[in-house]
């Protein structure tokens, strides 16, 4: 079977957790080169997969034009995912790149016409977009199991080490763009809409580790026939992952929602029925590769694209000004393109079998 080559573009936590373990989970995907400012770390790992060619940032476009991969898997910190995916398009490379999709609008919309001009693919890298349990919620919802949408509510929350490049303004970080991205694009394909106004509130918590950004983010989004979403993320407090949907006829409750590590659990509740259901333990990572790939070698257009990746930083960026000034903020958007369907799920399968160093 024909494979999509891969280089890993930045060997850090994710990739070393989650991609890496998961490329050889998949039937048309291999990992051909790593490219990472640890070159001690990359040969380690390179040994460890069996990649052959390991490349420093300096040479990355001797490794760009050496022929050995056909896309990247951008895990660099969010201020430099548009360059580097920017210049993989011009060689003719496709890009998958991690969330947030760049730091600000102008960026998105520069990665996207670079794609476009180099006929390059480009999928920001929502891997919930190929896993059964998150496509289920959005049929039930679509299906009318819980009559109209009104309200979503979730709390995503983590503890963050304090060495973690995500904490750093540089590079634009902070909860909302980490975990609040899920919660964002989740309650979009909920109401199938874009939002119209934002309200929001941050704290910095007073520690050392959160001079740069924000600690926790509180938000409320008002959708299109007065649909409302609330949610609240923190880099500073207990590990919660869960989401709720409110209709008028019922609620969907999905706990955990949006992490990869553990099998997500779903109930369903209405007027007609009560049902739990547990999903299978799918490889997340393994899933959003397979998906790529195969619109890659099928020459398809991608579901998660640039647009995609665009919407949610054009509202994180209103959601910060509203926390800012303390006011409402207005949002036009352009009209929903997209929304996730049953044939971007892969079941890929998982593997204990990793390094991280």
């Amino acid at each position: 079977m024909e494979k999509v080559r891969y280089a890993v573009l930045g060997a850090g936590s994710i990739s070393q957790r989650a991609f890496m373990p998961a490329v050889g989970q998949t039937q048309n995907s291999v990992m051909t080169a790593i490219i990472s400012g640890n070159r001690d770390g990359a040969h380690k790992l390179a040994e460890f997969y069996g990649v052959e060619h390991v490349f420093d940032y300096e040479q990355y476009e001797e490794a760009l034009a050496s022929g050995l991969f056909d896309a990247v898997y951008n895990a660099l910190p969010n201020s430099l995912h548009c360059e580097y995916t920017i210049r993989a398009s011009q060689q003719g490379i496709h890009a998958l790149v991690e969330k947030p999709l760049a730091i600000d609008v102008d960026q998105c919309e520069r990665m996207i016409e670079a794609a476009h001009h180099n006929s390059t693919k480009l999928m920001t890298a929502y891997r919930l977009h190929c896993e059964p349990a998150t496509i289920e919620a959005l049929q039930l919802v679509a299906d009318g199991a819980i009559g109209r949408p009104r309200f979503f509510d979730s709390v995503f929350s983590i503890q963050m080490s304090k060495s973690n490049h995500r904490l750093k303004a540089e590079h634009w970080g902070g909860p909302l763009q980490d975990i609040g991205v899920y919660c964002l694009n989740a309650a979009r394909h909920i109401f199938d809409s874009e939002p119209v106004a934002v309200a929001a509130m941050a704290t910095h918590g007073g520690e050392a580790r959160f001079s740069e950004i924000e600690e926790t983010f509180t938000v409320m989004l008002n959708f299109p026939n007065d649909g409302l979403a609330n949610f609240v993320v923190s880099f500073n407090a207990a590990e919660i992952d869960m989401y709720r949907i409110v209709g008028t006829e019922g609620e969907i409750v999905v706990d955990p929602g949006f992490r990869y590590e553990t099998p997500v659990r779903m109930s369903l509740r209405n007027s007609h029925e009560e049902m739990v259901k547990m999903f299978p333990s799918i490889d997340h990572f393994g899933a959003q590769v397979a998906y790529f790939s195969d619109c890659i070698l099928a020459n398809q257009d991608i579901g998660p694209d640039g647009h995609e990746g665009l919407a949610d930083v054009r509202i994180m960026r209103a959601i910060e000004a509203a926390a800012k000034s303390g006011r409402t903020q207005m949002i036009q958007m352009p009209r929903k393109r997209y929304r996730p369907t049953k044939g971007q799920v892969r079941m890929t399968q998982r593997t204990d079998r990793s390094l991280e160093l």
